[in-house]
């Protein structure tokens, strides 16, 4: 492998870029005049220089990716750029310690939405503003921004694109170039976002509101500036707004271009993967709805119905938000809507877990394992969408499950020797590794993950940066054979 001060100087770019965006909090700040603008204004500074200071000492090495070197540079990127991001929530927030500004800078940029923070109703504008913008850059993915709009990087995108991008089958083109490909996700992505901004709007909310929670809706994040979420509202309109968005986050961005360049939306159900979403989603609404009446945690099935599609559409997304506290429900609805966190979305959407493609592709390979027991020589190949799936991929799905599940069991098992309870340790891996935001007990809806020491935050944030980039683009920088040339 060539110097790694090649992929530093790539990464003091993306830190550039990183600080620019950082001019949206400091532009709220300014207006508003809140006491958080002098912490964004170094905040910005330092991360400006910081940035510049890389790229310039390592220009000399600056070189075409290597496909090794994506993987490098995605780790290094989604390492850093929380830590700068953390810097004016430091600044801003007296108290608040490191771990814990960095842990919210992670879970905002990955899209996330685990909060250390109590009294955000009260927290300047700026610092609300900045904890839902990172996710909303965090949840398309940085990199995929960069090679958008920054083809000066000299740097092969595909190589980004793949370390980047969700899901088990990333070699499909959408155009022949990648950083089209990428201009062409972000094109789709800013104007549904810009739609979600006005509906929001409309429905009620303020402007600042509007903007932070598209922000956070967008990414799937679910981030907000109220500790009591949409319960602040409680408005079946706003509710309503953002089932409708969170549902278009789920489904693959790259089939909304392929269904603007066609002029067609029936490209969407005819995918296979959104349909079972939908299904998935749809057939939980109303199991979870009957379930709460059946059991009487609610008298009248409208009732049933709001609370039961709001919560249940927000944590099968991997959303996170809330209108009120859903862990008082029987412990069967939020366990099966936490499990639907954890491969609902799909593959190209902006929402943490699995993905629904991989959940597929197991049911159909376990079905073909029972046939072949039955009928050992039959010619019986996985097939997707009208397409046989490749070897290459089924093993690939299967080590990612086999890596997923052992991740689980290790991060729950390092937060019960550190004597966390097991309800709130398990479903706080779960939450982090899928994004999901929100568990249950002490990491529940009604209060966040201020309660943890500082080595169970740590956990957690890993969990998050694994879960963020699929663990296997995490955990291939750990073995041998990645670093020998």
């Amino acid at each position: 492998m060539n110097s790694p001060l090649a992929v530093v100087a790539l990464v003091g770019r993306m830190v550039v870029l990183f600080a620019l965006l950082m001019l949206v909090p400091l532009a709220f700040a300014l207006v508003q005049r809140d006491a958080a603008r002098h912490a964004f204004l170094v905040g910005t500074g330092v991360t400006l220089v910081a940035g510049a200071v890389m790229s310039l000492a390592t220009r000399r090495f600056r070189r075409e990716l290597q496909a090794r070197d994506g993987f490098v540079l995605v780790g290094l990127t989604w390492l850093l750029l929380p830590a700068f991001g953390a810097v004016p929530l430091l600044l801003a927030l007296p108290g608040l310690s490191v771990t814990d500004a960095y842990f919210e800078a992670m879970s905002g940029f990955t899209a996330t939405g685990a909060t250390v923070l109590a009294g955000l109703d009260d927290l300047p504008l700026s610092v609300n503003v900045w904890r839902c913008f990172m996710m909303l850059v965090g949840g398309l993915g940085i990199i995929v921004l960069a090679v958008a709009i920054l083809p000066l990087l000299g740097v092969g995108g595909t190589q980004l694109f793949k370390a980047e991008t969700p899901g088990p089958m990333k070699d499909n083109k959408l155009t022949p170039r990648i950083a089209e490909t990428a201009r062409g996700l972000w094109t789709v992505y800013f104007i549904v976002s810009v739609l979600c901004f006005f509906a929001y709007r409309a429905a009620g909310m303020g402007w600042a509101d509007a903007f932070m929670h598209m922000c956070s809706t967008m990414g799937l994040g679910g981030f907000s500036s109220h500790d009591l979420s949409f319960g602040y509202w409680n408005s079946p309109a706003i509710e309503a707004v953002a089932i409708f968005f969170m549902l278009i986050s789920g489904v693959s961005f790259a089939l909304y271009f392929v269904a603007w360049r066609q002029r067609s939306l029936r490209v969407l159900w005819r995918d296979v993967e959104v349909r079972a979403y939908v299904l998935a989603v749809g057939g939980s609404i109303a199991l979870i709805a009957g379930y709460l009446l059946a059991h009487g945690v609610y008298d009248d099935g409208l009732a049933a119905l709001r609370h039961t599609a709001f919560h249940v559409v927000s944590l099968a997304t991997t959303t996170g938000y809330a209108s009120h506290d859903y862990a008082q429900w029987p412990l069967f609805a939020p366990l099966l809507m936490i499990l639907l966190g954890c491969f609902a979305t799909c593959a190209g959407s902006t929402g943490g877990g699995i993905k629904m493609v991989r959940m597929l592709l197991l049911l159909k390979q376990s079905h073909r394992e029972l046939v072949r027991i039955v009928h050992p020589s039959v010619v019986n190949p996985v097939v997707i969408g009208g397409n046989a799936v490749s070897p290459r991929v089924l093993q690939s799905v299967i080590a990612y499950m086999m890596v997923y599940g052992a991740t689980l069991v290790a991060l729950t098992m390092l937060l019960l020797f550190s004597g966390l309870e097991p309800v709130t340790a398990f479903t706080a891996v779960i939450a982090c590794v899928n994004n999901i935001g929100p568990g249950l007990g002490e990491v529940g809806p009604a209060v966040n993950y201020g309660a943890l020491n500082d080595f169970q935050t740590w956990v957690c944030t890993f969990g998050m940066l694994l879960g963020r980039l699929e663990l296997l683009a995490v955990l291939v920088l750990f073995t041998p054979q990645f670093w020998r040339s």
